[in-house]
């Protein structure tokens, strides 16, 4: 028989049980027990405000993924980034060392030198556990192969089943599922121990086509 699986795309819309919360940045996973734990999901329009949300309170219908949970809990969730303040210098009319600037300093005000600082945003996740972000690249054993799309999974036990994998160029593109028994790491990227011409046999496939 045949089991059901979950797909967990990068970039899918997000509701809770009141309301839209934003969008899936990235996937996070156990790379020992390969099993999918949480996903970072940031609200439009809020960068570097992304909470970290335990696949436990997560359902997939369609394209759309839904939070058992409400914007308020939402907003408790812990943070999954973390923005640096930008340290000050002469330019800012104080000692260095002696302020710290926001991230934003100088928006409309032009800034420092008239060069606005940028922010350094960090992921934050569980210890031990890696993150996978939309566009990633995937290295065959012989090199690029293409791009992470997302994840597949067991809902009964959120153990990833397949990468789902944007193969090819413009002129040739494709989605294949790879089986996670053909990914040797998932740091850096996503490593596979077979060959770019091996990913190309694979057939194009939706959701419906993978089977565990």
């Amino acid at each position: 028989m045949t089991a059901q699986v979950t797909s967990f795309q990068i970039g899918m819309e997000v509701s809770c049980s009141d309301g839209a919360c934003g969008e899936v940045i990235r996937v996070v996973i156990d790379p020992v027990k390969r099993e999918l734990t949480h996903l970072s999901v940031e609200p439009r329009g809020r960068l570097g405000l992304a909470k970290l949300v335990p696949v436990t309170l997560a359902s997939v219908s369609a394209s759309a993924l839904s939070l058992s949970c409400t914007l308020a809990e939402f907003d408790r969730l812990p943070d999954a980034e973390e923005t640096q303040f930008l340290q000050g210098d002469e330019g800012s009319g104080y000692p260095v060392g002696q302020v710290l600037m926001w991230p934003y300093y100088g928006l409309g005000m032009g800034g420092v030198g008239g060069i606005v600082p940028a922010p350094v945003t960090y992921d934050k996740m569980p210890l031990g556990e890696v993150g996978v972000r939309r566009g990633e690249q995937v290295q065959a054993t012989d090199g690029a192969i293409g791009s992470v799309r997302g994840l597949v999974i067991d809902p009964a036990d959120h153990r990833v089943t397949h990468v789902l994998l944007d193969e090819g160029h413009l002129w040739g593109h494709k989605r294949v599922a790879i089986p996670i028994s053909k990914v040797t790491a998932v740091e850096d990227g996503i490593h596979l121990s077979i060959s770019k011409q091996e990913v190309q046999e694979l057939p194009e496939v939706g959701i419906d086509d993978i089977s565990v």
